[in-house]
């Protein structure tokens, strides 16, 4: 199962078992609770109406006496009461009053007078001197039909003389019951739904969280750049942190290693041409050789000044997950001025630069320095195996669907050796040059690979039809 469902699951068995048992206790809990109410009412009805009658019974007039007479009238009256919503239209009391042998002397209904009520526990109870009460179907096969039944003494001084029943049926207070139960289950079905939702809630953030982790990670896994998607102070805002420094430090170690290993390789080549000479330099020779001698080591020297910086340029670019610093940058303005600083060296190589500037003006989002870094390095590439005599071609345009920068570049060099064609973006891989001069440090595609990736761009160097090789450095339009 899913994560997200087994967490959902699990928090909506224990919310929900919790609002079950709950629900269920007070449900179970209305009945009672009302009935205990109206028994207290009753208890007081009881004892009020006893005091009332204690004069009549003990002077023998309880069946036409005054206590008779104004409850005959109370029965009479009619009744307009709105009890919580529910409305009331007549008296709900039936009252019934024994002797002190438990013999019915007086009923509002009329229909129990001269029975024996002796052996009932309101009569029977209450003329022992207890709590007489008792609850009784008035339909044996109903369970609903039940009515409860309190009793009171009627006194003459501390003699018991008599006994005042007050009788109720339960169904006058089930409207009541059911709206209390209705209410709770209302609100119990709104808490367990609510309830529901907030365990969505939870889950699809946490599951979210973990998807945006597992996404991370995998990019990481498959050497992509990758920014820690998760912020804030929570648990798996501190994981993917935690995560994300792990992969940072195992990431340095590898990194350094690596570089350390390829920096001692690429500087062998350089510093054995320099130690070469410097050892032939302590030779009596010639002054054109020692000159010849000098110019080695200062352009080994100037081989390995480069080789370090631009190692230092593209393992600041490599170590960076996203750009730090954007800005609107034309395009059309930086490659001129770039153009313009190239243009020296262009000439002592007798080679052309021509440019056209666009119709319109296409602008990127991005690093300035680093766009005009890799915009350099492509026009060094093709100044270093452009021949003489030739012309470089470069030329910025909006692509076909309208929201990409191209950026080209064409010389009629001698094109990509299909063998190369695969290694041209490697570290340190370089191709020899055409008159023979040092091969380069193998850093300039690297370093433009690296800075194309994180501006969401590509770049590309394919052979162009008539000789010459082609770069293009596609960058994501300005919106």
């Amino acid at each position: 199962m899913h994560i997200g469902l087994r967490i959902f699951f699990g928090f909506f068995l224990v919310v929900g078992l919790a609002a079950f048992l709950t629900l269920r206790v007070f449900v179970q809990e209305v009945k009672p609770g009302v009935r205990q109410a109206m028994e207290d009412t009753l208890v007081d009805t009881a004892h009020v109406l006893a005091v009332l009658a204690a004069d009549d019974l003990k002077n023998g007039h309880i069946a036409d006496g005054g206590f008779a007479h104004r409850l005959a009238q109370l029965r009479e009256r009619p009744i307009d009461a709105s009890v919580w919503g529910m409305h009331k239209d007549a008296v709900g009391y039936r009252i019934y009053i024994t002797d002190d042998h438990g013999i019915v002397r007086f009923d509002t209904l009329g229909a129990a007078v001269g029975q024996d009520y002796s052996r009932w526990n309101d009569v029977y109870l209450t003329l022992q001197g207890k709590y007489g009460a008792r609850s009784t179907r008035s339909v044996p096969d109903d369970e609903n039909s039940t009515v409860m039944y309190v009793a009171a003494p009627i006194r003459d001084g501390e003699r018991i003389i008599g006994v005042l029943t007050v009788a109720k049926p339960n169904q006058t207070v089930a409207p009541f019951i059911a709206r209390s139960q209705g209410i709770i289950l209302t609100y119990g079905l709104l808490l367990i739904g609510g309830a529901a939702v907030i365990g969505v809630a939870c889950t699809l953030w946490l599951v979210f969280g973990l998807r945006k982790l597992q996404r991370y990670a995998r990019a990481v896994a498959a050497g992509e750049r990758a920014e820690m998607p998760l912020r804030g102070a929570s648990e798996l805002a501190e994981l993917g942190r935690a995560v994300e420094t792990m992969r940072l430090r195992l990431e340095d170690k590898q990194y350094v290693e690596h570089y350390i290993h390829t920096l001692t390789h690429e500087m062998k080549s350089p510093l054995a041409a320099i130690g070469g000479a410097a050892e032939l330099l302590q030779e009596d020779m010639p002054a054109s050789d020692r000159q010849r001698f000098v110019g080695n080591i200062r352009s080994q020297a100037q081989r390995l000044d480069l080789l370090i910086r631009r190692l230092l340029t593209l393992a600041e670019v490599e170590q960076r997950q996203h750009l730090e610093n954007r800005e609107s940058v034309t395009l059309a303005n930086e490659i001129g001025q770039i153009l313009q600083s190239l243009e020296p060296r262009a000439r002592r190589r007798a080679v052309q630069l021509r440019w056209q500037p666009p119709a319109e003006s296409l602008v990127v989002t991005g690093d300035v320095f680093l766009l005009r870094q890799a915009i350099i390095n492509l026009l060094d590439n093709a100044l270093d195996f452009a021949p003489a005599g030739t012309a470089i071609d470069v030329a910025v345009e909006l692509s076909p669907q309208q929201d990409q920068a191209v950026v080209r570049i064409d010389d009629r060099g001698p094109g990509i050796p299909d063998y190369a064609m695969p290694r041209l973006f490697e570290r340190f891989y370089s191709l020899p040059r055409p008159d023979g001069r040092d091969r380069g440090t193998g850093l300039g595609l690297c370093l433009v690979r690296e800075v194309a990736l994180l501006h969401q761009g590509t770049v590309t160097m394919t052979n162009r039809e008539g000789g010459g090789a082609r770069a293009e450095l596609v960058l994501p339009a300005a919106t």
